[in-house]
């Protein structure tokens, strides 16, 4: 358990950190802005700095969403299922298409970057493009951060399998949806925190 707090711990403060990636974006835009309405003089990075910021920002968030088990799926069918049958359909999806298709995107981001570095790659989209070669190399950084979660997450699976539990996870943010769910799921059971906010 505490291999697969660790790997949480590690992608999430990964997650935490390309967050600021909103921040500095924001910033950039909010100055291009400024510039081509204000100043009458767009600048020639702007579009460049857009979509590799973002860029960074979904690709390093993709781990962390893992970890938190922030990733969409149907949970109309899925909460009212047994952990134990939840656990049974998660594993059989992770060897089936998560771990296929993450493997595949690491291996091909890697040759993708590794090109890219070769040919030491600029942006065509401005006049005096970035270099592009640290961006591309994001993608096999990427499929290998979300590799390593698979596999705590699969770890989760067998304990969930084996104690009829799901194991414990990380708490740092929580949607208000769950929030609500949980209340309302205190209240059902009589829980003495029932009324309780968080």
């Amino acid at each position: 358990m505490g291999l697969i707090l660790a790997i949480d711990k590690f992608n999430t403060a990964i997650g935490k950190l390309a967050g600021w990636t909103i921040l500095i974006l924001t910033l950039a835009i909010s100055y291009e802005v400024f510039a081509r309405y204000v100043l009458r003089a767009p600048t020639e990075w702007a579009f460049d700095v857009s979509y590799i910021l973002y860029g960074t920002l979904f690709m390093l968030a993709g781990p962390y969403a893992l970890a938190r088990n922030a990733h969409v799926r149907g949970d109309f069918l899925y909460r009212a299922w047994s952990p134990r049958t939840q656990a049974r359909l998660d594993l059989a999806l992770y060897f089936l298409f998560f771990f296929p298709g993450i493997i595949a995107l690491a291996w091909a981001g890697y040759k993708f970057a590794a090109f890219s570095w070769m040919i030491g790659e600029h942006s065509s989209n401005s006049p005096n493009g970035p270099p592009l070669y640290h961006f591309k190399s994001l993608i096999p950084i990427a499929g290998v951060l979300m590799t390593l979660q698979g596999m705590a997450e699969v770890a989760r699976c067998i304990i969930c399998l084996r104690t009829g539990e799901w194991p414990p996870r990380l708490h740092d943010v929580e949607e208000t949806e769950k929030l609500i769910l949980e209340q309302a799921a205190a209240a059902t059971q009589g829980a003495p925190d029932a009324g309780k906010t968080v």
